[in-house]
C-alpha cells in the first residue's frame, strides 16, 4: 500500500503573508511621499538665527506691569488687542501676524494700529474657522515687544 504525500498549505501561506506585508509597506511609502508637509515658515532658518532677539522681546513683554491682552469674542466675531496703559503717549509701531499651522497660504499680516485707548479691534468673520496663532510684534520708543496667543476661531 502506497501512501500519497499530503500537501501542506504552509509555504503558500508564508509567501502570501510576505507579499501582503510588502504590498502594505509599498502602499504606505507611496502615501507618505504624496503627503504635503510644509515647513512652519519658508524662512524658518533665518528666523532661527534671530531667535535671541525674540527671547529678549518676550522677556521685556513679560516684565510689563500690566500684560498685553488678546481676547476673542466668538459671538461678535471680534478680536481685541489691548496694550497696557504704560504705553500711553508713546510711539507704537508693529505687526499682527496671523499664522495658520495647518495651511501656509492662509497666513497674513496686519499693521498694529491701536486707538487712543490703546486697543485695536479686528473682525474675524471672514477668517477660516479653526486653530490660529496670533503673534503681536511691536516697538515702543525703540524697545521691541512680542506676545503670542493661540486662538480658536
Amino acid at each position: 500500500m502506497t501512501t500519497t504525500p499530503t500537501r501542506t498549505l504552509w509555504p503558500y501561506a508564508i509567501v502570501t503573508a510576505f507579499l501582503l506585508f510588502g504590498s502594505y509597506i509599498g502602499y504606505m511609502v507611496s502615501q507618505t511621499m504624496r503627503t504635503n508637509v510644509d515647513l512652519v515658515s519658508p524662512t524658518y532658518y533665518q528666523q532661527e538665527l534671530a531667535y535671541q532677539q525674540r527671547i529678549e522681546s518676550v522677556a521685556r513683554t513679560a516684565a510689563l506691569p500690566v500684560a498685553v491682552t488678546i481676547t476673542h469674542d466668538t459671538a461678535a466675531s471680534q478680536l481685541q488687542v489691548q496694550l497696557p496703559p504704560s504705553f500711553a503717549g508713546r510711539r507704537i509701531a508693529g505687526q499682527l501676524h496671523f499664522f495658520r499651522p495647518s495651511n501656509l497660504h492662509l497666513d497674513f499680516n496686519l499693521p498694529l494700529q491701536p486707538g487712543s485707548d490703546l486697543t485695536q479691534r479686528l473682525n474675524t468673520q471672514k477668517m477660516a474657522r479653526g486653530f490660529w496663532r496670533l503673534r503681536v510684534e511691536f516697538t515702543a520708543d525703540g524697545q521691541a515687544y512680542f506676545v503670542e496667543k493661540d486662538l480658536g476661531i
